[in-house]
This record gives structure tokens, C-alpha cells and sequence, in this order.
């Protein structure tokens, strides 16, 4: 229990630092500190995710930095994405998720390396 809201913690602070997803902060999290499977860890994060979100984009919306129409359109787009990435990760052998998990990691991370920030206009 400790660990958990010792992650979460972690994890809220970090995403709304950073603005990262809280899945790449709370699966890897879950899986080497509260010991859950790869799958577990992140049907488990999809939850926690939630009231970390919305909260950081009530936060955010006051300091008039959420585009609404872009943001719904995102989410709506992401329903169907969700429902197939489930019955896919449900089906396939935990040790392909984890690698994939870990390249997609390491990908984004040479990605942000590699680019510019944009200059403030």
C-alpha cells in the first residue's frame, strides 16, 4: 500500500512537471516495485491515469493551456484504439509486450534527444 501511494505520488508530480502519459512513469513503476505482470501493470495504470488526467487538465484549462477541440478529438479517436489494444494485449505473449513496451520508450526517448524545442512565439 505504501508503494502505491509512494508511485502515485511520484508519478502525479512527474506527469504534471513533465507532461508525460502516466503510463511511462506508473508501468514501469508497477511492475518493479508492486511486482505486478506487464498486462496487469498497465490495465491498472489505464485507471489510475484517469483522475491523474483530468485533474492536470483542469489545472491546465485555467491557465488556458488546453486546446478542447483537439483534446476531444484525441479521446474520442483513442476509444476504438483502446478497445484493440486490449483484446491485442490480452492475446499476446507478455514477454512481445514488454519488448514493444520498451522500445516505444526508447524511441520517444531519442525522438525528444534529437529535436529542438520550437521557439516561443
Amino acid at each position: 500500500m505504501i508503494a502505491a501511494v509512494v508511485v502515485g505520488a511520484f508519478a502525479g508530480v512527474l506527469a504534471g512537471l513533465l507532461g508525460v502519459g502516466g503510463g511511462v512513469l506508473f508501468v514501469p513503476a508497477l511492475t518493479v516495485f508492486l511486482g505486478l505482470s506487464q498486462v496487469d501493470a498497465e490495465a491498472t495504470s489505464l485507471l489510475a491515469i484517469m483522475p491523474m488526467a483530468l485533474v492536470g487538465a483542469w489545472r491546465q484549462h485555467r491557465y488556458g493551456n488546453v486546446s478542447g477541440g483537439d483534446g476531444g478529438i484525441l479521446g474520442a479517436a483513442a476509444v476504438p484504439g483502446a478497445i484493440a489494444g486490449v483484446a491485442i494485449v490480452n492475446v499476446v505473449p507478455e514477454r512481445i509486450v514488454q519488448v514493444a513496451f520498451a522500445g516505444l520508450m526508447l524511441v520517444i526517448a531519442w525522438q525528444m534527444v534529437r529535436r529542438r524545442p520550437r521557439e516561443e512565439m
